[in-house]
């Protein structure tokens, strides 16, 4: 009997388990990343990087978008376009920078991404997306999965169709599938029938399940249910890596309030170094609510944390919370 413990194979590549930290938009960051690889997750993968910033020198996107920690191996950097010699050349600097595999974004349903020709936009271009997995393989030499939706509209099965043209015509070494359609954004349930259908079609090509994934038990129902190589945490991670210790079974219940609070102190720790004290106020303010969800925290409790102006204001939140939930 499959279980989320156990290792499978992508391209030569062994995960030691099946739970992967999802491509988190404006989120996934190296200590993002190695904080899931610290809790369990068998493999992760970046935020959007765009290619036409790696093509064209970025500083910006080659400094902070490109950097990998030794220790969060394998990692994948999904990267995101619509132009295959964009992609084809920054699918090499990806792959100078030490990543494991390239993904490749189908599946951001946001405007500002998909007026561009990238994203979820390709559901309608089929052949151009085909030409963007080759070029990205051509350019680079790594393994490719691809990130897409069910469609692009309701009732659409235009991914799974893309999905199979993918596998046979540019080789892709496995699929990131989200069954609900782009126009959905993140609500409504997942078409898990689809993504099981497409599990069987695919054959020894690994699926990887998104979507919807946001308790424990929801992860497990969907791994069962559609027969996916593997289950990817998006949403539901934020604030609480300890859901993938529990599904790997390194971990039991919930965290107490002293382990949440040292966790958010690394983070912290990890972002100024990542972006410089200044920039790291600002980037963290959207983290410290995910961390006072996981605290229990009320209201009025909350308030001076989620609204620190600075790291220094954030630490001295915690300080103060640290010894009342804990006693």
């Amino acid at each position: 009997m499959r279980a989320l413990t156990d290792p499978w194979q992508i391209a030569g590549h062994t995960i030691e388990n099946r739970l992967v930290l999802a491509p988190l938009a404006g989120i996934g960051n190296w200590f993002v990343r190695l904080q899931a690889r610290r809790y369990g997750a068998g493999l992760v993968v970046s935020e959007m990087v765009s290619s036409f910033g790696l093509k064209y020198g970025d500083e910006r996107t080659l400094r902070e978008f490109l950097r990998i920690h030794p220790d969060e191996h394998p990692v994948a950097i999904q990267l995101f376009g619509h132009d295959p010699e964009a992609m084809r050349a920054a699918a090499g600097i990806v792959a100078e920078a030490g990543a494991d595999l390239i993904d490749l974004n189908m599946g951001c349903p946001v405007r500002k991404v998909c007026k561009t020709g990238a994203g979820a936009s390709l559901l309608d271009e089929p052949d151009r997306a085909v030409a963007l997995a080759r070029a990205a393989t051509e350019g680079s030499g790594l393994p490719v999965t691809v990130k897409l939706r069910s469609g692009q509209r309701p009732g659409e099965r235009t991914g799974a169709d893309l999905a199979r043209r993918l596998v046979a015509e540019a080789s892709v070494a496995g699929i990131g599938f989200h069954p609900r359609h782009a126009s959905q954004q993140h609500k409504g349930e997942p078409d898990v029938a689809l993504a099981a259908e497409l599990v069987e079609q695919l054959g020894d090509v690994p699926v990887i399940l998104s979507g919807g994934l946001s308790s424990d038990e929801r992860a497990l129902a969907a791994f069962e249910r559609t027969g996916a190589a593997a289950v990817m945490l998006a949403r539901g991670s934020l604030g609480n890596p300890w859901r993938f210790a529990r599904l790997v079974d390194r971990y039991a219940g919930e965290p107490p309030a002293g382990e949440v609070v040292r966790e958010l102190e690394w983070v912290i720790d990890r972002c100024e170094d990542h972006l410089g004290i200044e920039r790291a106020g600002r980037y963290l303010r959207k983290f410290y609510p995910w961390y006072a969800d996981t605290l229990g925290l009320s209201k009025a409790e909350r308030r001076e944390l989620v609204e620190a102006p600075t790291t220094a204001a954030a630490r001295r939140a915690l300080e103060g919370l640290a010894s009342p939930l804990a006693a």
